[in-house]
């Protein structure tokens, strides 16, 4: 009878999504979780962006405070100058936006750091949750990749982190794109055309001056590429963000919006659907996902 009762609440828990499908016009709740203050912006903004046009709510996170990110500056105080920074690019973006107080380049996954992470998870009731794959060449990324799954299940388990209320449901858990092929290559799940909001989110990338215009050139080798006029730098951002749709992606992109439709799109985004947490069907992501096709 044990058995069967971890059973029934196991199912309840995993499907509890499935009832909230059945909920035309909900608003749906995202967190997106990365490790730097940007990462979420770079990965997922277009798709936040169609989200709070619409209604819904979206946080991002950034695990660690950024405070190592540049050449030339460092510490509190460039910390503080990348929390400026995601303030601004929340506000463009139209999301909340927190920076959680860990040191860039030195996260580890700790369980400290997991229950900072369920706690984010159940203040916010997130239905949707993405984050980096756990395979990726910086090990910030890695272990948010990491530190998001080993909460994935423990989000809706009262005696952890009890200090908050667990959720009664458990979230969709989903991976941002990446391009890296080992151990297994990213698979679009779900893939939402950013077309008409691109240039609204470049707009909102433009706030992290820091990043984009001084620290991403410099350990890339292109700082003398970026333009010191503040409109050209923004025309050279849209070109350094712009890229071929690959087949797959295209493929993924057809399936929700048809062939027309998706032949046209110029931008997007994709999703990978993790294993761990509530495992969607096609009703489920329309819902979750009321962009889709349109």
């Amino acid at each position: 009878m044990v058995i069967v009762r971890y059973l029934l609440i196991g199912l309840l828990f995993f499907s509890a999504p499935a009832a909230m499908a059945q909920q035309p016009g909900r608003q749906v709740r995202v967190i997106m979780i990365g490790a730097h203050p940007d990462d979420c912006d770079i990965k997922g903004g277009g798709t936040a962006i169609l989200f709070a046009s619409m209604g819904h709510a979206v946080k991002f996170v950034s695990v660690t405070n950024g405070d190592a990110g540049h050449q030339s500056e460092g510490g509190g105080m460039l910390a503080k100058r990348r929390l400026e920074e995601a303030k601004e690019a929340g506000r463009r973006f139209g999301v909340e936006y927190d920076v959680l107080d860990n040191h860039d380049g030195e996260l580890e996954p700790s369980l400290k750091i997991r229950l900072q992470i369920i706690r984010k998870i159940r203040e916010w009731d997130a239905d949707i949750v993405i984050a980096p794959r756990p395979n990726d060449y910086h090990p910030d990324h890695r272990y948010t990749g990491v530190l998001v799954q080993d909460a994935a299940y423990m989000v809706g388990v009262p005696n952890i982190a009890p200090d908050v209320s667990p959720l009664k449901k458990n979230p969709v858990f989903l991976y941002f794109q990446d391009h890296f092929r080992r151990p297994n290559p990213f698979r679009p799940d779900i893939t939402v055309d950013i077309s008409s909001v691109f240039e609204k989110k470049i707009h909102a990338l433009d706030a992290h001056q820091s990043q984009f215009y001084e620290w991403l050139p410099w350990i890339g080798g292109y700082a003398q590429d970026v333009p010191g006029d503040a409109k050209e730098r923004k025309t050279w951002l849209t070109n350094r963000y712009t890229r071929p749709i690959s087949e797959e992606v295209r493929t993924s992109l057809e399936k929700y919006y048809g062939k027309q439709k998706s032949q046209a799109a110029k931008y997007t985004e994709s999703f990978e659907i993790c294993e761990y947490g509530t495992q969607p069907d096609e009703t489920i992501i329309k819902t979750l996902f009321p962009m889709l096709g349109k």
